[in-house]
């Protein structure tokens, strides 16, 4: 079972390593490459170097990493995901990317500079020969591009815009976010596949990378057609993006009482009709709204009518609401939830309702009295006399 596995992971290298060869036939060994090995860096600066260290079909070791002819003053520093790193090691057919900044001193002057930079371990050496010439240091050049800049909503809905920020200068930058929106409007950034709110982001030299900016429209906002500017900025240089927002039409309906009313008084057993006001207080007409309620048990509701086919924007209609408590209800105050309805949008008021008791049965309790006493006044006389 051993030997087979042995085989298997043995073909297996095998045609990863004719892959791999098959990319540079012939090589062998180990390398230390960088795409761009001549840099211009301003003094007081510093210039950030992308390098590969490539293993071509040697055993994986660790390579030490140095620098040479570095001029009096200045730094040179490896780097390997983010952190200062001293060694490198790369698999058989593999690449580890590192990187190398060089920090030149205020001051500094002497024309170009060709360092050495060293790969040894194992057995194993190369070297990559690196120019290094003073001179001034490109001006900040930004580029900001929406992919979709101009979406279509409600006032409800989220506007989320994807952007590219494109860094064309020669160093890496920090990347300040921001943008200038109609008042009431809220914007926030973050990351293409993320959820975190930003401020700003790195964007190495040459390099783009992708944020989203989401704008929030106020609820009260009216039908009609927005801008907002997303801005980066950096050392003093601008990048704009228009983004527009087309806002469609909102219902928003409004259920009150008559003058703002919100309470009635009923009779338990009886019915009571009262005036309700649906508005439609947004800036879309709004069809079909149905009116409903949410009563104690055994009380009854009905409305005239029960639905209205439509309002437009602005208009308001008035309902007929009937409300029969119970007959068993005690004198009190209950609540009561009327609702209406429609397809976007919906409203509800809760209505205090005082419930007083018939007096009927009251008036028949103090005549039932009165008849007793005159009985027993009566036979009091009558049969005081004997």
């Amino acid at each position: 079972m051993r030997h087979r596995l042995g085989i298997i992971l043995a073909a297996l290298l095998a045609v990863a390593g004719s892959a791999f060869a098959a990319e540079a036939p012939g090589v062998h060994g180990m390398f230390l490459v960088a795409d761009y090995p001549a840099v211009t860096v301003a003094a007081g600066d510093s210039a950030t170097i992308k390098l590969k260290l490539r293993n071509y079909g040697l055993p994986p070791v660790p390579m030490s990493l140095s620098v040479s002819g570095l001029p009096q003053g200045w730094k040179a520093e490896f780097l390997g995901g983010g952190q200062p790193v001293a060694a490198a090691m790369a698999d058989v057919n593999e690449t580890v990317n590192l990187q190398l900044r060089i920090d030149v001193p205020a001051g500094a002057s002497g024309g170009a500079q060709n360092l050495v930079l060293h790969a040894d371990g194992g057995g194993s050496k190369t070297e990559l020969p690196l120019k290094v010439t003073l001179g001034n240091d490109l001006p900040a050049s930004l580029a900001l591009k929406a992919k979709l800049p101009s979406l279509r909503g409600t006032p409800k809905s989220s506007f989320d815009y994807q952007l590219t920020i494109r860094n064309d200068s020669g160093k890496d930058l920090p990347i300040s976010l921001a943008a200038v929106a109609p008042p009431g409007f809220q914007t926030s950034y973050t990351e293409s596949y993320g959820s975190q709110e930003i401020s700003s982001i790195p964007v190495e030299a040459g390099q783009t990378k992708d944020v989203k900016i989401k704008v929030q429209p106020p609820s009260s906002v009216t039908a009609g057609d927005y801008q907002v500017i997303a801005r980066v900025s950096a050392e003093g240089v601008n990048a704009d993006a228009p983004l527009t927002l087309q806002i469609s039409g909102q219902p928003k309906l409004r259920l009150s009482g008559k003058d703002g009313r919100l309470s009635v008084q009923a009779e338990a057993g009886a019915a009571t009709q009262f005036p309700l006001v649906v508005s439609n207080d947004g800036s879309a007409p709004v069809e079909d709204v149905e009116l409903s309620a949410s009563p104690p048990t055994d009380w009854k509701t009905e409305f005239d009518p029960k639905k209205i086919p439509g309002l437009d924007a602005g208009q308001s209609v008035t309902v007929q609401a009937m409300l029969t408590p119970s007959s068993k209800a005690v004198a009190g105050d209950y609540m009561t939830n009327f609702r209406a309805s429609a397809k976007g949008d919906s409203s509800a008021a809760d209505f205090r309702v005082t419930v007083t008791t018939s007096t009927l049965w009251g008036v028949v309790g103090i005549g039932i009295i009165a008849i007793a006493l005159l009985i027993v006044v009566g036979a009091v006389a009558r049969f005081g006399r004997r």
